[in-house]
């Protein structure tokens, strides 16, 4: 099965230019990006992107460069048009994924090992859909959530009449989260007609792959946090500054 990498990220956010921002002296991206070649089972590497800066330090780790179109890089802009295209413009070059890595160019928080352990999991089960990476969180379980109603108060967004829910966390079933620092997308195995929403790219049979941290940069103290991450994990670069 061919395996191909997708670094994705547009260059219009809130945080300016926060995928290619300095961390120990490597632009963001560089993070993602580098932790996918060091997978063997990987075979080829392109980067999606509306911005010509992105595109330029993707490629300068190996990734070949997929201009996104304006239409699939505003702020409501669904990942899943991304793919869709960069899939198409892999197609022009004679690369056509079995199964794809889509990762996600405003983190560090991706390890070779993960990415490497949730393509092994497509391959060694091909009826999975997607293997991605959640963390459990139980503090801020669906159950705990609210919502408010048209007086303005809160209420609970579900329907607990019938069934008496525990105040305790730990009574509650297990909670997870999508991590979105990168996904393995099974493309043989995909029906999105099927697939668990919202993200019905991902298919219906989507496995976990816990990990204990992960999530996404939006401010300057986010770096910081990164920063601390790479250094607890040894994944400084030896060329860092």
């Amino acid at each position: 099965m061919k395996v191909v990498a997708l670094l994705t990220g547009r260059g219009n956010n809130t945080l300016k230019d926060k995928n290619i921002l300095p961390v120990f002296g490597k632009p963001l991206l560089y993070y993602p990006a580098v932790a996918a070649k060091q997978v063997e089972l990987i075979s080829d590497f392109f980067v999606s992107s509306d911005d010509p800066k992105i595109l330029t330090a993707a490629e300068q780790v190996g990734y070949k460069k997929i201009v996104r179109p304006d239409e699939f890089a505003k702020p409501d802009s669904q990942h899943v048009d991304v793919i869709d295209h960069a899939l198409e413009e892999m197609k022009k070059v004679g690369v056509k994924p079995n199964i794809l890595v889509v990762l996600l160019a405003n983190t560090v928080m991706v390890k070779k090992e993960w990415v490497k352990d949730c393509v092994q999991g497509i391959l060694d089960n091909p009826t999975l859909t997607t293997v991605a990476p959640v963390y459990r969180e139980m503090d801020h379980h669906p159950f705990r959530a609210k919502q408010l109603n048209e007086d303005g108060l809160l209420v609970p967004f579900f329907d607990f009449s019938k069934n008496k829910i525990s105040t305790n966390r730990q009574d509650l079933p297990a909670s997870f989260f999508l991590c979105h620092n990168f996904w393995v997308l099974n493309l043989d195995a995909i029906d999105r007609k099927a697939g668990l929403a919202p993200w019905t790219f991902m298919g219906d049979k989507v496995k976990p792959y816990e990990v204990e941290e992960a999530f996404d940069v939006h401010t300057m103290d986010d770096i910081r946090i990164c920063e601390n991450w790479l250094l607890e994990n040894n994944l400084i670069p030896n060329n860092a500054s």
